[in-house]
């Protein structure tokens, strides 16, 4: 029986890995589409939303499963929870994603402002590294690394009142902007919020390492 389980938490935590790659691809993908207003690509990405949303309720209906099969204890079962719980707040990052080529599927030719271009551009790239080391952070075990992504998630947040106050200022100089500033705020805030969803992912790692469930995450930030 214990064989059986060991077998079936591997696999749990392979599928788990492989949907947090699949998302890590996503986000870069809905950046890239949002930075080059590649709609062929945008629409791709919504097309395929349910890839991800099939896979989340396929583990969470094994997590259950392997609960009420082999009814674990202590580590086991911290596991099997942090999956659990993990596993949506990386679907909820993959539907910002999903935003994020709504977003660049709206935003069409309207023009762009570099200052703003390179600020999204930066946060989307910490977003998809961020997704990617708590990927390792969950196969490590590392609690530490888990800690230290809360640090990233505030500068995302930081880069993101940079945006708004950018944009804002575009609007002023410009009032025909104000579809295109709204769609930037729009991105930044996606990108804000897969940040958060990460560190939520984080907090479970630390649980999984300690047992104790810790606060990464502002409650100003939650979504």
């Amino acid at each position: 029986m214990r064989r059986l389980f060991d077998d079936e938490l591997a696999d749990l935590d392979a599928d788990f890995t492989e949907m947090g790659m699949l998302v890590s691809e996503v986000i870069q993908q809905s950046v890239d589409a949002f930075m080059q207003r590649d709609a062929a690509t945008a629409q791709r990405i919504i097309d395929h939303d349910h890839d991800i949303n099939e896979r989340e309720i396929k583990l969470e209906k094994k997590t259950f499963e392997m609960i009420a099969l082999y009814q674990p204890v202590t580590t086991d079962l911290r596991e099997i929870v942090t999956i659990l719980k993990a596993v949506s707040d990386l679907e909820r990052a993959g539907d910002h994603a999903r935003n994020i080529a709504h977003s660049t599927i709206k935003m069409g030719s309207k023009r762009k402002v570099p200052v703003l271009e390179q600020l999204l551009g930066q946060m989307g790239q910490m977003t998809t590294q961020m997704v990617q080391d708590v990927l390792k952070a969950y196969v490590n075990k590392d609690d530490q690394e888990a800690q230290a992504l809360a640090d990233v998630d505030r500068k995302l947040d930081h880069m993101n009142h940079q945006v708004r106050e950018h944009s804002y200022e575009q609007m002023r100089l410009d009032s025909d902007f104000e579809t295109g500033a709204s769609i930037y705020l729009n991105v930044a805030q996606d990108l804000c919020r897969i940040g958060d969803y990460v560190t939520n992912v984080c907090e479970w790692i630390i649980y999984l390492k300690s047992g104790h469930i810790v606060e990464l995450n502002s409650a100003s930030e939650a979504d």
